[in-house]
């Protein structure tokens, strides 16, 4: 992700700048005359744009981060389209309306393309689970706490299907894939410490079994999700809020707390 905008990112953001040869001194002054327009000097007469090591003008780095925002939006179309496989930085570049050449100043190849957007996708995705596992929601009554919890996931993934093609794909760059098992994993255990706080009976075996169930059935609801559109979709949603509250609810009625007794 950093290595990819190291690559290309400083050479498309920096190229033609200017000011970067120090201002001739006036003879026998030590005096630095000013540069057209007025512009600052730092001490000895360099001027402050060129100051090693001082930050690229905003204007500059604000284009080029649209640059790359524009070129990765190109790119998850172009996956979406054809697979990663096929994908070329040549269409790539025709998706986003660029030359191959401007491409290349930000990416030096399809993989750091593939890696810089997976690695965002991941990021999103994280703060999408974060959001939907609240622990607020995890109070709320079954069919509740299903829309709480799954609404944003399946929103996240209806909205960003490059992700399910990047993490899905068998020859997509290993380090998207580590992200992907990494986070797969994160999901894996926030859901058994869940039953566990919830079912502290249960043999953790059986804790990672219904934890297992549960991911396998949501993933298994949300390729059909994916696969259709409009009302259909809709429905599809439906049924997988069903079969996970008819498989959680005999589960939902031993973890609820007894209920409070009657007053005479």
């Amino acid at each position: 992700m950093s290595e990819a905008r190291g690559t290309g990112a400083g050479t498309g953001a920096g190229a033609g700048t200017g000011g970067s040869t120090g201002a001739r001194r006036t003879k026998g002054t030590g005096a630095t005359p000013p540069s057209p327009g007025g512009s600052a000097t730092s001490t000895g007469g360099t001027p402050a744009e060129a100051t090693p090591g001082a930050p690229r003008p905003r204007r500059r780095q604000a284009r080029g981060e649209a640059r790359i925002a524009q070129l990765l939006r190109a790119a998850a179309n172009v996956f979406c389209t054809t697979g990663y496989t096929a994908a070329s930085t040549n269409a790539i570049a025709r998706e986003a309306g660029v030359s191959p050449g401007t491409l290349y100043q930000f990416f030096p190849n399809k993989e750091a393309i593939a890696v810089e957007l997976g690695d965002q996708l991941l990021n999103r995705w994280r703060e999408t689970y974060g959001a939907a596992f609240l622990p607020d929601h995890l109070t709320l009554p079954l069919d509740r706490m299903l829309d709480a919890v799954l609404d944003p996931l399946i929103t996240f993934n209806c909205e960003n299907p490059a992700f399910t093609v990047l993490m899905q794909g068998s020859e997509t760059p290993g380090t998207i894939h580590q992200g992907h098992e990494a986070l797969h994993t994160a999901v894996l255990d926030r859901i058994e410490s869940i039953l566990t706080s919830q079912l502290p009976d249960t043999p953790p075996a059986q804790i990672t079994r219904i934890a297992n169930m549960i991911l396998t059935l949501f993933k298994g609801g949300l390729d059909l999700i994916m696969t259709h559109e409009g009302e259909e979709r809709e429905a599809y949603i439906r049924e997988l809020k069903a079969v996970l509250f008819r498989y959680l609810e005999p589960w939902a009625d031993i973890a609820a707390p007894p209920a409070p007794p009657s007053t005479p």
